[in-house]
């Protein structure tokens, strides 16, 4: 793992819930010798998620960033190890209590409507974010107001200190459109925006195949280093797998990791990198939907009732760490002797199952998708049926699954999210009352009051109220984690890339021409 001095990224881990599409071998890769010219040729990239929205104001990130990276920039930028450095904007300040940012922006990028970028557009696309359909809009939360003080200076107002805000900006929440485009729905389809390509329409089958032709007039063109890109939609592990073995991609993300070793065959290179957590969300702690979940010993027999190292050697086939927490090893808040808080002890699952008076067990309901193998949610079920549980499956296809578990619709649900670097990012992503992924939104005034402090106390008081959190949510069971997976990005023979610390994928910039 790796130590961070400032904030990383948060992702939402792509849109799992992927429909069917066609694939062929038109759009093969192909790549040459480029260096920010575009004489790279083509790069194909096989993508697990279709593009949701080219809308700015409602973009997802993760595995969809390279659609947002390849049409649009961002006000600041992240390195490969989570460093913020310039975007859009080159230089940036907090005043004395950390409530206002002033940002100085480039004055010599235009959009591809041929219109310069200005402090206006950013300020418009900031607000027009946090209002938006995106999961991360949450990320803006204690924005207050963007306003432009001249073309090139924004100065952003927030209620309150925010510790993760400049890491935000290099993400989509720091993605910005031209102001007159921001609210037009055919943006949603024709984006436009003054990032390194333009998406060509023509050649593009939506649901299928993204196509980018290089932007001519880029700011930058150092980060060019192709002159097409193809963003190749892959639904399922077996048309991903056949792309691979044909050749018809450079570079890919991975659904099903026992297919790594036929990848490699195929000249491929596992680019490996920490990244998530892996596990069931124990969502309903207050039982509106799951009355037996309110009871904590019914969650703790959930975590005492994983078999979490044959859980890594079936689903994760050996690549990966069995936990019992979410906070990664980098974070202040990691306490070790939490990592095996709960062994697979199905005797103790069973007594806290009958204490809490559901010894006969009870049934639930969790939602499916078709991007994972059919055996590892058989797996799942069978980990809840050692104390009784029943799992009803809901078949979710395309774009329901993230929106159906968001909608706050399932008591507890499988699902894979980020390990975020930052403690009070993680906090407000995954656990805080308002987080987008506590679903249900039910919390605790402890709870509430730990994050608090990790938000607007000393460096020594947020790492107290850090480390009193995880241990809380462990004790507590908030979450039922199964292992830390090793993620796995693919590169052939003739691409080379920098994975991304805190993202799905890499980011666009760090993929090119040997």
């Amino acid at each position: 793992m790796f130590k961070f001095t400032r904030a990383a990224v948060v992702a939402v881990v792509g849109a799992l819930a992927l429909a069917g599409c066609s694939t062929s071998g038109s759009n093969g890769g192909s790549s040459g010798g480029g260096s920010g010219d575009g004489s790279g040729g083509t790069l194909t990239w096989g993508v697990i998620a279709e593009a949701s929205t080219f809308a700015q104001k409602d973009m997802r990130w993760a595995n969809e960033s390279p659609y947002a990276q390849a049409v649009y920039d961002t006000l600041l930028r992240a390195t490969p190890e989570g460093e913020v450095e310039a975007g859009l904007a080159t230089e940036w300040e907090y005043n004395e209590d950390r409530t206002v940012l002033t940002m100085t922006l480039r004055d010599d990028v235009t959009f591809t409507n041929g219109e310069t970028l200005t402090a206006e557009d950013a300020a418009a696309s900031l607000l027009a974010f946090k209002d938006g359909t995106s999961p991360n809009a949450s990320n803006l939360v204690n924005l207050e107001a963007a306003q432009a003080v001249d073309d090139t200076t924004l100065e952003l107002t927030l209620t309150a200190p925010d510790p993760a805000l400049e890491t935000y900006l290099t993400q989509n929440s720091g993605l910005v459109a031209p102001v007159e485009a921001i609210d037009d729905p055919a943006t949603a389809q024709n984006p436009i925006g003054s990032g390194p390509y333009v998406l060509n329409t023509g050649e593009t089958v939506v649901g299928s195949s993204y196509v980018f032709d290089r932007n001519a007039d880029y700011w930058n063109p150092d980060d060019q280093h192709y002159d097409k890109l193809v963003l190749q939609y892959y639904a399922d592990p077996t048309s991903l797998l056949n792309a691979i073995q044909g050749g018809q991609v450079n570079v890919s993300n991975t659904i099903d990791v026992s297919a790594i070793a036929q990848m490699e065959a195929s000249g491929f290179t596992a680019n490996e990198f920490a990244l998530n957590w892996w596990g069931f969300l124990l969502s309903d702690r207050d039982g509106t939907i799951a009355p037996a979940l309110a009871d904590v010993r019914v969650r703790q027999a959930i975590n005492y009732a994983l078999d979490k190292e044959a859980l890594v050697a079936t689903v994760g086939s050996g690549y990966g760490t069995p936990t019992s927490q979410i906070f990664p090893p980098s974070s202040p808040s990691y306490d070790e002797s939490l990592e095996d808080y709960y062994t697979y002890d199905l005797d103790r699952a069973n007594e806290l199952m009958a204490e809490a008076g559901f010894a006969d067990g009870f049934e639930v309901t969790m939602p499916r998708a078709p991007a994972i193998p059919e055996s590892h949610w058989t797996l799942y079920a069978d980990q809840l049926a050692q104390i009784g549980i029943t799992v009803n499956y809901e078949e979710l296809q395309g774009a329901e699954f993230i929106p159906g578990i968001l909608g706050g619709n399932y008591a507890m649900t499988w699902f894979t999210l980020q390990q975020d670097p930052t403690d009070y990012q993680l906090a407000q992503f995954q656990i805080a009352e308002a987080a987008t992924w506590n679903t249900l939104h039910q919390s605790t005034p402890e709870v509430e009051a730990w994050i608090d402090t990790m938000q607007t106390g000393t460096e020594e008081e947020a790492t107290e109220a850090g480390e009193a959190l995880n241990a809380y949510i462990v004790e507590n069971a908030w979450f039922a984690p199964m292992y830390r997976p090793t993620a796995i990005f693919m590169s052939d023979a003739s691409t080379q890339v920098t994975t991304q610390i805190g993202n799905a994928v890499p980011y666009l910039w760090n993929v090119q021409p040997k």
